[in-house]
């Protein structure tokens, strides 16, 4: 395929008082064998000087900024509405957080074309400084609603080295095709942040668009360098959107199979939030996340009716044991 030949891609980073690492960020993007057609900036209401900054050196991106913080949901489909208009083929979504190598964006574009009936692809995220830690090789959902990132913490070993099939991609360094995210629809934007990009990647499976894993489309990641590693913030979003997750998209019969491991995993969780000071947050969390299952509900009715996949299918997407591994 030559550069001519390929489809239009956007690049969207969503950023948050991240001046430093955005530049970086911006930087590395610069510098990709394969130039985006298209760069969003989405700017939720930073006060460090990020869009400023930004602006001045890349005066060529396209730039929206907003009031208030929005949310990595929202400030995304705000990005992706723009995409959708000027009818892009592909989009990547980058946290500010993450400094791609020059071909990363190549590599997923590669695979993409190579497998056409996928709806996103994953890249190989490294802990930024190591050379050998691994922070995602795409992520993982277990049967009891779980998400979590292959290999997070883990050194890089040989399995991780290989294209293969997972889950969903991280949303911090992820290719998605345009019309799949149309057909399913965006983010969920009352997920405001965390598990937003799980929710939207089972989504596309029942849809019957899988994820890929390219173990070449290589990032740098800090993690949380916006929110805190184990916040308060992000341990309410996490605790609190992975019942929504959960309650949205899992096919009836495996909810109702599924659902007392789900309820064992929540009080586990507000045990291990008791241990660590963490309790009043967690249990706010679960109480909200109670709450809202009205409303997802009434998405779950939406999502349910886009399901195509055999009950077998669904069952072999989700993982069976807590490592790491996908699909056991």
């Amino acid at each position: 395929m030559t550069y001519s030949e390929r489809p239009g891609i956007a690049v969207i980073v969503v950023n948050y008082n991240g001046r430093e690492y955005l530049i970086r960020c911006l930087t590395a993007l610069a510098a990709q064998s394969c130039i985006p057609d298209l760069v969003i900036v989405v700017d939720n209401d930073s006060q460090d000087g990020s869009l400023e900054a930004a602006s001045a050196g890349f005066s060529q991106h396209h730039y929206i900024r907003n009031a208030s913080n929005r949310g990595f949901a929202e400030g995304n489909n705000q990005a992706l509405a723009l995409c959708k208009e000027r009818q892009m083929g592909y989009v990547a979504l980058l946290n500010p957080d993450a400094f791609p190598e020059p071909n990363w964006l190549e590599e997923l574009l590669d695979l993409a074309v190579r497998h056409p009936g996928l709806g996103s692809v994953a890249s190989r995220m490294m802990e930024e400084g190591s050379h050998d830690r691994v922070d995602g090789t795409g992520d993982f959902y277990h049967i009891f609603g779980l998400a979590r990132r292959r290999g997070h913490g883990q050194c890089l070993n040989p399995e991780w080295l290989v294209e293969q099939e997972v889950f969903g991609a991280c949303a911090g360094a992820a290719l998605y095709r345009m019309d799949a995210l149309t057909e399913v629809g965006f983010f969920d934007t009352d997920f405001f942040c965390y598990m937003e990009d799980v929710d939207l990647a089972y989504r596309l499976q029942l849809a019957g668009y899988v994820c890929w894993y390219n173990p070449n489309a290589v990032v740098q990641h800090i993690g949380s360098a916006s929110t805190g590693y184990r916040s308060d913030f992000s341990v309410y979003y996490g605790q609190r959107n992975m019942i929504w997750a959960f309650f949205k998209n899992t096919p009836g019969a495996l909810l109702v199979l599924l659902l007392p491991g789900h309820i064992v995993v929540n009080l586990a969780a507000l045990g291990l939030g008791l241990i660590r000071g963490q309790g009043r947050v967690v249990l706010r969390a679960k109480i909200d996340g109670l709450k809202g299952l009205k409303n997802i509900w009434k998405k779950r009715a939406r999502v349910q009716k886009n399901n195509s996949l055999p009950l077998a299918h669904n069952w072999r997407i989700l993982s069976k044991s807590m490592t790491s591994r996908f699909g056991q």
